[in-house]
Protein backbone atom coordinates (compact mmCIF):
# COMPACT_ATOMS: atom_id res chain seq x y z
CA UNK A 1 0.00 0.00 0.00
CA UNK A 2 1.05 3.40 -0.92
CA UNK A 3 1.82 5.67 2.04
CA UNK A 4 4.31 8.47 0.90
CA UNK A 5 4.51 10.42 -2.55
CA UNK A 6 7.66 11.56 -2.86
CA UNK A 7 7.92 15.02 -5.57
CA UNK A 8 11.36 16.57 -7.14
CA UNK A 9 10.60 20.19 -7.97
CA UNK A 10 12.37 21.37 -11.37
CA UNK A 11 11.22 19.07 -14.12
CA UNK A 12 8.57 17.00 -12.47
CA UNK A 13 6.34 19.97 -10.17
CA UNK A 14 7.61 22.55 -12.31
CA UNK A 15 8.50 22.83 -16.30
CA UNK A 16 12.37 23.05 -15.30
CA UNK A 17 12.70 26.90 -15.83
CA UNK A 18 14.06 28.86 -13.68
CA UNK A 19 13.70 32.65 -13.76
CA UNK A 20 15.57 35.17 -12.05
CA UNK A 21 14.66 38.84 -10.74
CA UNK A 22 16.95 41.78 -10.64
CA UNK A 23 18.10 40.75 -7.24
CA UNK A 24 20.25 37.98 -6.37
CA UNK A 25 17.40 36.72 -4.05
CA UNK A 26 14.72 37.10 -6.69
CA UNK A 27 13.94 33.61 -8.33
CA UNK A 28 10.63 32.47 -10.26
CA UNK A 29 9.40 28.91 -10.45
CA UNK A 30 5.25 28.51 -12.03
CA UNK A 31 3.71 25.95 -10.20
CA UNK A 32 0.46 23.32 -11.61
CA UNK A 33 -2.75 24.41 -9.85
CA UNK A 34 -4.37 20.85 -10.48
CA UNK A 35 -0.69 19.23 -9.20
CA UNK A 36 -1.30 21.09 -5.94
CA UNK A 37 -5.27 20.13 -5.50
CA UNK A 38 -3.70 16.40 -6.65
CA UNK A 39 -1.38 17.02 -3.62
CA UNK A 40 -3.89 18.63 -0.71
CA UNK A 41 -6.23 15.34 -1.61
CA UNK A 42 -3.84 13.06 -1.05
CA UNK A 43 -3.28 14.63 2.37
CA UNK A 44 -6.95 15.09 2.84
CA UNK A 45 -7.01 10.92 2.34
CA UNK A 46 -4.65 10.72 5.52
CA UNK A 47 -1.11 10.08 2.83
CA UNK A 48 1.81 11.68 3.39
CA UNK A 49 4.08 13.79 1.01
CA UNK A 50 7.69 14.64 0.42
CA UNK A 51 9.63 17.21 -1.81
CA UNK A 52 13.39 16.01 -2.47
CA UNK A 53 14.91 18.10 -4.57
CA UNK A 54 18.81 19.22 -5.31
CA UNK A 55 17.80 23.15 -5.31
CA UNK A 56 17.68 25.57 -2.82
CA UNK A 57 14.49 28.13 -3.21
CA UNK A 58 12.60 30.02 -0.89
CA UNK A 59 9.94 29.60 -4.15
CA UNK A 60 9.79 25.63 -2.84
CA UNK A 61 9.25 26.11 0.75
CA UNK A 62 6.24 28.78 0.49
CA UNK A 63 5.27 26.07 -1.66
CA UNK A 64 5.29 23.30 0.49
CA UNK A 65 3.99 24.95 3.35
CA UNK A 66 1.45 26.36 1.41
CA UNK A 67 0.32 22.56 0.22
CA UNK A 68 0.43 20.98 3.87
CA UNK A 69 3.28 19.05 2.56
CA UNK A 70 5.19 17.04 5.70
CA UNK A 71 8.44 16.97 4.66
CA UNK A 72 10.88 19.08 2.56
CA UNK A 73 14.68 18.23 1.73
CA UNK A 74 16.46 20.93 -0.10
CA UNK A 75 19.95 20.93 -1.55
CA UNK A 76 20.15 17.39 -1.64
CA UNK A 77 22.80 15.13 -3.01
CA UNK A 78 21.49 11.56 -2.03
CA UNK A 79 17.94 11.74 -2.16
CA UNK A 80 17.61 7.99 -1.24
CA UNK A 81 19.56 8.42 2.01
CA UNK A 82 17.16 11.76 2.33
CA UNK A 83 14.41 9.35 1.97
CA UNK A 84 15.89 6.44 4.36
CA UNK A 85 15.44 9.10 7.00
CA UNK A 86 11.65 9.45 6.32
CA UNK A 87 10.29 6.01 5.81
CA UNK A 88 12.51 5.20 9.50
CA UNK A 89 10.68 8.11 11.38
CA UNK A 90 7.33 7.20 9.54
CA UNK A 91 7.87 3.82 10.51
CA UNK A 92 7.63 2.42 6.71
CA UNK A 93 9.65 1.40 3.74
CA UNK A 94 10.23 1.23 -0.22
CA UNK A 95 7.05 -0.72 -1.10
CA UNK A 96 5.09 1.89 1.13
CA UNK A 97 6.60 4.79 -1.63
CA UNK A 98 5.82 6.46 -5.25
CA UNK A 99 8.20 9.21 -6.42
CA UNK A 100 8.36 11.17 -9.79
CA UNK A 101 11.91 12.56 -10.85
CA UNK A 102 13.16 13.72 -14.22
CA UNK A 103 16.76 13.52 -14.33
CA UNK A 104 20.25 11.40 -13.22
CA UNK A 105 20.20 12.49 -9.61
CA UNK A 106 16.67 11.22 -8.81
CA UNK A 107 17.58 7.80 -10.08
CA UNK A 108 19.02 6.55 -7.01
CA UNK A 109 16.07 7.28 -5.62
CA UNK A 110 13.65 6.04 -8.31
CA UNK A 111 15.41 2.61 -8.34
CA UNK A 112 13.84 1.61 -4.81
CA UNK A 113 10.29 2.64 -4.46
CA UNK A 114 7.44 0.49 -5.21
CA UNK A 115 6.19 3.15 -7.92
CA UNK A 116 8.22 5.18 -10.01
CA UNK A 117 7.16 8.09 -12.29
CA UNK A 118 8.86 10.02 -14.78
CA UNK A 119 6.90 13.63 -16.51
CA UNK A 120 7.12 12.86 -20.44
CA UNK A 121 9.56 15.10 -20.90
CA UNK A 122 12.21 13.47 -18.62
CA UNK A 123 15.52 12.17 -19.79
CA UNK A 124 15.27 8.79 -21.69
CA UNK A 125 17.72 7.17 -19.44
CA UNK A 126 15.34 7.75 -17.00
CA UNK A 127 12.02 7.33 -18.89
CA UNK A 128 13.29 3.48 -20.10
CA UNK A 129 13.95 2.58 -16.04
CA UNK A 130 10.52 3.86 -14.07
CA UNK A 131 7.32 1.81 -14.21
CA UNK A 132 5.52 4.64 -15.23
CA UNK A 133 6.40 7.43 -18.06
CA UNK A 134 3.38 9.42 -18.07
CA UNK A 135 1.54 11.53 -20.48
CA UNK A 136 2.03 14.73 -19.32
CA UNK A 137 5.49 17.12 -19.18
CA UNK A 138 6.90 18.03 -15.59
CA UNK A 139 4.80 21.64 -14.46
CA UNK A 140 2.21 20.93 -16.66
CA UNK A 141 0.13 18.39 -14.63
CA UNK A 142 2.73 15.24 -14.82
CA UNK A 143 2.19 15.45 -10.51
CA UNK A 144 -1.48 15.15 -10.47
CA UNK A 145 -1.79 12.43 -13.05
CA UNK A 146 0.70 10.23 -11.15
CA UNK A 147 -1.59 11.25 -8.47
CA UNK A 148 -4.46 9.88 -9.86
CA UNK A 149 -2.81 6.85 -10.78
CA UNK A 150 -1.45 6.28 -7.08
CA UNK A 151 -5.44 6.64 -6.12
CA UNK A 152 -6.51 3.98 -8.50
CA UNK A 153 -3.79 1.92 -7.86
CA UNK A 154 -5.19 1.96 -4.33
CA UNK A 155 -8.94 1.89 -4.95
CA UNK A 156 -9.54 5.39 -3.58
CA UNK A 157 -11.11 6.84 -6.29
CA UNK A 158 -14.51 6.99 -4.61
CA UNK A 159 -13.16 8.32 -1.64
CA UNK A 160 -11.57 11.09 -3.43
CA UNK A 161 -14.56 12.01 -5.15
CA UNK A 162 -16.22 12.17 -2.02
CA UNK A 163 -13.54 15.08 -0.64
CA UNK A 164 -15.15 17.67 -3.28
CA UNK A 165 -18.37 16.39 -4.31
Amino acid sequence: MIKLLVFDVDGCLTDGGITYGNHEDEEYKTFNVKDGFGIVSWIKLGGKCAIITGRKSNVVERRAKELGIHYLFQDVKDKKAILQEILEKEALCFEHVAAIGDDLNDMNLLDTVQLSFAPNDAVDFVKNRVKIVLANCGGKGAVREMIDHVIKHEGLEEEFKKLWL
